[in-house]
C-alpha cells in the first residue's frame, strides 16, 4: 500500500508566485530559459537551469552550475523569495486547459515504495540522466521539482479534493503557455490524517510522467539511508515530491512520429509497401487525425492517408502488442523503412500531440522530412495494464500535457 506523508514545503509568497513559477528543466534548452528568465532574478530557472548565469555555451554539467544552483537556491531563501511553512501539510495542485482542470494531491512519496515496486514504473530510465538529477537533489539536499504520480480512482480521495477546493486557493493564476495553475494548502490536520489513511488503501502508484526523477529522488534517498548509522526509516529523506492525480483525470495526447527519408523507396512505392499490413485510404489536403485505436494519419507529399491495421499485425491480449506504437514501430519503421532503434536513429524525430498535426504538415512541406505519422493516444488503462504486467513501453509512447508546474512547493530531505 502507498505509504506518504504531509511536509513542511518551501513554497513563494503569494504575491511572487508568477515570478518564482517555471517550466520543468527538461521541456527547454539552457537558450530558452535564458531568454524566459531575463530581467527576473526570481525565476525558478536560476536555480533549475543555472547554466544560464554564465555565458551562453556553459556546460550544464560543470561543478560550478551544481554550485551555483545552491548558491542561488540559498538566496532565494535568504531574499524571502522561498519560504518554508511553519507545519506540515499536504497540497492540492490542480491544472487547467482548453477548459479541462485535473486535480492532483501533493505528498511527499516513500522511498522504499518505489524500491519495492509499490511505486511503478513504465519506461526504462537512462544511467547518465538519473546521475544528474542525482546530483541537483544531492547538492541541494532538497527536491527541487515534482514528479508527476497517478492512481486508481478513489472515492475518499475525490472528496477530499472537492472539500479542500471549494475553498480559495492561495495561488491561481494562468502562465504565459495559456494554462491555468491553482494550488490550495490543506490547513486541516483532520483532512490530513484522512489523506494519509486514504493513501495508505491504495495498492499502487504509478509514474505518469519523470521517470529520472523520481529514480533520482528515490536512489539518493536510499543513498542517505545507507550513509545513516542511525537510519530509522522516519527521516525525511525517505521521502520525495510528488504530485499524485486520480487516473481518470489525466488524459494522455498523441505522441507522433516524423521521418527523414524514405529509405530509397519512392513514394509510390512506400505506399504500395503499406498495402501489406494497413488498409490505405487517401484522405485528400486536409489534416487527418486518427479516431481510434489502430487506426494512424500519414503525411506524404502533400496529401493525408488513413492506415487502418490489418487483423493479424497486433495482439489485442498483449499489453504491448495491442500499442499502436509497437505496431507502427515494427510494420513502418522497422519492415518498410529500416529505422530499429528509437533512441539512437538520427532519421527520426518526434513531435508531442500538444503542437497538433500542422507541425508534422509544416516540416514534411519544409523538405525537413519526407513523411509524417500520427497516431491515437495511449489510454490511461494502457498504462497501468502495462505497469501492473511488469511491461515496458516502447520510447516515446506518451505525452502528458499540461506538464506540473515548478517551483509552487519544494520538498527539503532535512
Amino acid at each position: 500500500m502507498a505509504k506518504v506523508k504531509p511536509f513542511r514545503g518551501i513554497r513563494p509568497p503569494k504575491h511572487l508566485v508568477e515570478q518564482v513559477a517555471s517550466r520543468p528543466y527538461d521541456v527547454l534548452n539552457s537558450e530558452e530559459a535564458r531568454t524566459e528568465a531575463e530581467g527576473n532574478p526570481k525565476s525558478l530557472y536560476h536555480i533549475i537551469k543555472p547554466e544560464i548565469d554564465f555565458e551562453p555555451g556553459k556546460d550544464e554539467h560543470a561543478p560550478e552550475v551544481y554550485d551555483k544552483a545552491v548558491e542561488n537556491f540559498e538566496a532565494f531563501r535568504n531574499n524571502g523569495w522561498l519560504v518554508q511553512d511553519e507545519k506540515e501539510h499536504y497540497y492540492i495542485y490542480a491544472q487547467t486547459m482548453n477548459g479541462r482542470t485535473q486535480y492532483g494531491i501533493v505528498v511527499a512519496a516513500n522511498v522504499d515504495d518505489y524500491m519495492n515496486g509499490v511505486i511503478k514504473k513504465h519506461e526504462l530510465t537512462r544511467r547518465d540522466k538519473e546521475e544528474d538529477r542525482m546530483k541537483h537533489v544531492r547538492c541541494q539536499n532538497a527536491n527541487i521539482e515534482p514528479v508527476f504520480f497517478a492512481f486508481p480512482d478513489n472515492k475518499d480521495l475525490e472528496e477530499v479534493i472537492k472539500t479542500v477546493t471549494a475553498a480559495e486557493p492561495e495561488y491561481d493564476f494562468t502562465a504565459p503557455d495559456g494554462f491555468g495553475h491553482h494550488f490550495w494548502v490543506v490547513d486541516d490536520e483532520t483532512m490530513t490524517e484522512r489523506i494519509t489513511k486514504d493513501f495508505d488503501k491504495i495498492p499502487y502508484l504509478y509514474i505518469a510522467d519523470g521517470h529520472h526523477r523520481t529514480a533520482a529522488a528515490a536512489l539518493v534517498g536510499n543513498e542517505k539511508a545507507r550513509m545513516n548509522p542511525q537510519h530509522r526509516g522516519d527521516e525525511e529523506y525517505n521521502y520525495f515530491l510528488a504530485v499524485a492525480f486520480p487516473a481518470s483525470h489525466l488524459k494522455i495526447i498523441d505522441y507522433n512520429r516524423l521521418v527523414r527519408d524514405l529509405n530509397g523507396l519512392s513514394p509510390a512505392e512506400f505506399l504500395e509497401k503499406l498495402e501489406k499490413c494497413f488498409v490505405v485510404k487517401d484522405m485528400g489536403e486536409v489534416i487527418y487525425q486518427p479516431e481510434k485505436l489502430h487506426n494512424f494519419s500519414l503525411y506524404l507529399e502533400g496529401r493525408w492517408y488513413s492506415l487502418t491495421a490489418r487483423e493479424g499485425t497486433y495482439d489485442d491480449n498483449d499489453p504491448i502488442g495491442v500499442l499502436d506504437v509497437t505496431i507502427s514501430s515494427d510494420h513502418i519503421l522497422r519492415d518498410i523503412l529500416g529505422i530499429t532503434d528509437l533512441r539512437s536513429d538520427k532519421r527520426i524525430d518526434f513531435v508531442g500531440g500538444i503542437r497538433g498535426l500542422e507541425e508534422l504538415k509544416r516540416r514534411v512541406d519544409s523538405g525537413e522530412m519526407a513523411v509524417a505519422l500520427a497516431l491515437f493516444p495511449v489510454s490511461m488503462d494502457q498504462l497501468i495494464n502495462i505497469a501492473d504486467t511488469g511491461n515496458i513501453m516502447p520510447p516515446k509512447t506518451t505525452w502528458f500535457e499540461p506538464k506540473l508546474r515548478s517551483g509552487l512547493v519544494i520538498h527539503k530531505l532535512d
